[in-house]
């Protein structure tokens, strides 16, 4: 499907990082935009300026985690441009720590946000897109800890891994509907963003962490690089987005690790001279 001009594309977390990326390579190819955040200040600020360059750009705050909310996304979507052609599923936050240390509050946001903001987003749309009965298409926002771990980083790498399996499945369903909508899952490396800014330190060692961790991000590939290689997958109907390709041996390594039934060892990913998964 490609991405031209009056396209509709709906994008979650689209105030920052990722999804302002994937905002502004969208307004540059001509589709309309729905932007949703929890930030309404940023949200306006990247609206206007969207406007500003001739972009047709509305925005709804929205918490992803309440699928009222996202039902309300979608209205707002039909009610201004009368159809949905790209959803992002992208809205996301971080924490890190040990597992054993991160408060039952503390997880239950990342659920309600990783997790639960995609699940919402593919119940509320994916029934209007196949009801359109043309070429649509859902993207997922995981990260390379969809495909491989790493310590102080619990419920990142599960709600990550979650988001990667419900793509999977929504793949095969779609499929076996023969539907003209399509998914993909993205599963980027460091990229340029705010997201440390979320994220709910704990303990000494998870403080140390995400000190290393906000460094590989902020020195990541940029949105707008990643927007490209996103409606690049678009245009080719690819499931799998993989932007980082240097993180291959280590999945390569826990794949063999469970074929051969041998105990997990962790190994830092090399990933454009840092290290580790971050949306």
């Amino acid at each position: 499907m490609n991405s031209e001009l009056g396209r509709v594309a709906v994008i979650t977390g689209a105030a920052s990082g990722i999804g302002r990326g994937l905002a502004e390579h969208a307004a540059s190819v001509g589709m309309r935009l729905v932007l949703a955040d929890v930030d309404a200040v940023g949200l306006q600020v990247l609206c206007e300026q969207l406007r500003a360059a001739g972009a047709q750009a509305i925005a709804c705050v929205t918490d992803v985690g309440d699928i009222a909310q996202v039902e309300r996304l979608r209205d707002t979507a039909l009610e201004r441009f009368g159809s949905v052609d790209l959803l992002f599923n992208n809205a996301g936050v971080m924490q890190t720590g040990f597992s054993w240390e991160i408060s039952p509050q503390q997880w239950q946001r990342m659920l309600n946000v990783n997790l639960l903001g995609v699940i919402n987003g593919v119940r509320v749309f994916v029934p209007l897109l196949l009801q359109q009965g043309r070429a649509a298409h859902v993207i997922n926002t995981a990260s390379l800890a969809g495909l491989v771990s790493s310590p102080l980083m619990a419920p990142y790498n599960v709600t990550k891994q979650a988001v990667v399996a419900l793509s999977e499945t929504l793949h095969y369903e779609l499929a076996m509907l023969a539907a003209t909508v399509s998914v993909s899952v993205l599963c980027p490396g460091p990229v340029a963003s705010e997201i440390m800014a979320s994220n709910q330190t704990v303990g000494e060692a998870g403080s140390s962490f995400s000190q290393l961790l906000d460094s590989s991000i902020r020195q990541g590939m940029t949105p707008l690089e990643l927007a490209a290689q996103v409606f690049a997958a678009i245009d080719e109907k690819r499931f799998w987005i993989l932007p980082h390709k240097d993180f291959k041996p280590a999945l390569e390594r826990r794949v063999q690790s469970i074929l051969e039934e041998t105990n997990p060892q962790f190994q830092m990913i090399d990933v454009q001279g840092d290290a580790h998964a971050a949306r």
